[in-house]
């Protein structure tokens, strides 16, 4: 879907939601191959998703003999994480075909949840347009593959490319590409580190993404172990998150122990759903509910005694004590008041207010 893009506005089309820079989070919860081939635990994660208030989930699809050489896939493969005795065994196992997209494709729709996934090929992204998905998903190992996005840009889809790894060189010749063809894309910042260490996460990153990109969407990836930095991203403006799910940390699989469960995910959403409130205005002005909090500990200028009117005030004649009410004198203000002049009788029971003196 094309957008016609108001001042300064980046934003783009997933489904039925619109993502901008003034909305919450887009968030993704990345399966992947964490399903381990099994369609029940996939749409078993798909549930999940949905409960914890993800609004995607994406999957990966490869046409491995097609993007692999014959040598990769008959290297063996002895991971503990292995599916197969061969990495070509291991990479079928986990792919799926017409019949459990066409599953998924449903499900998701039953659930109300939108899904898209990676193609890491064009025979991958002509199998998903079978089931016009919402969206194609670039992988950061693809950002460089310009005839894969000429491809995929053939759909009139969005397009949300990671770019871990890549040098803002190739990023601009990327998005240069996207718009040559007219394709409208989403930038995700990612390090492609399985897990990343905190000093390596750089989400300043974002920020000068966005400069560089200044019409462009931009997101995060993220590959870190746990949902402060995801939730963070926010701040720099992050506007699609994308973060790697699973229903058992433990599983077979490699990237089980950097996703997030259930609960994790749940209190991730929970937390960028609060990250656009927590953003607020950037101004500072006192609130009503600020107000009677510093009544009680803020100080106000008090008068130490009774003073008659016409009474010249000395140091000796005033103090700071709360509560500090609205309209009175400011603490800083109490030397200015110094040599002022009462216009009526003052009582220790009030604090003085401007009114109450004049000649300061």
């Amino acid at each position: 879907m094309y957008l016609d893009k108001g001042a300064d506005m980046r934003q783009i089309a997933i489904g039925n939601v619109l993502v901008t820079e003034d909305s919450d989070a887009f968030v993704v919860a990345e399966i992947g191959h964490n399903h381990g081939g099994d369609l029940k635990t996939a749409l078993a994660m798909v549930w999940a998703a949905k409960q914890c208030g993800c609004d995607a989930v994406k999957f990966q699809k490869r046409t491995n003999d097609k993007v692999f050489t014959q040598t990769f896939l008959d290297t063996p493969y002895n991971s503990e994480h292995a599916f197969g005795p061969t990495y070509g065994k291991h990479r079928e196992a986990l792919e799926f075909g017409y019949t459990e997209y066409a599953e998924i494709d449903a499900y998701c729709h039953e659930m109300d949840i939108l899904w898209f996934a990676t193609a890491f090929d064009p025979w991958a992204a002509d199998f998903l347009e079978k089931f016009q998905p919402v969206a194609y998903k670039m992988a950061s190992g693809d950002l460089s593959n310009l005839p894969l996005l000429k491809h995929i840009a053939q759909y009139h889809r969005p397009i949300i490319i990671s770019t871990g790894g890549g040098t803002w060189q190739e990023i601009h010749l990327a998005d240069r590409c996207a718009t040559t063809v007219g394709a409208e894309v989403a930038f995700l910042h990612c390090v492609a580190r399985y897990p990343t260490p905190a000093e390596e996460v750089n989400l300043s990153a974002i920020q000068r993404m966005a400069e560089q990109l200044p019409d462009r969407l931009i997101g995060y990836s993220c590959h870190y172990n746990g949902i402060l930095m995801a939730s963070l991203s926010y701040l720099f403006g992050a506007r699609i998150i994308e973060k790697h799910f699973t229903l058992d940390r433990a599983a077979k699989g490699s990237d089980h122990a950097m996703s997030l469960q259930s609960d994790g995910m749940r209190k991730l959403v929970r937390d960028l759903r609060r990250m656009k409130l927590c953003r607020g205005s950037g101004e500072k002005q006192s609130t009503e509910q600020e107000n009677k909090a510093l009544s009680k500990m803020g100080k106000a200028v008090w008068p130490t005694r009774p003073l008659p009117a016409g009474t010249i005030l000395t140091p000796e004649d005033v103090t700071l004590k709360t509560p500090a009410l609205q309209d009175v004198l400011k603490p800083y203000q109490i030397e200015q008041i110094i040599g002022a002049i009462t216009v009526h009788e003052l009582s220790t029971a009030a604090p003085i207010k401007q009114e109450d003196i004049w000649g300061e």
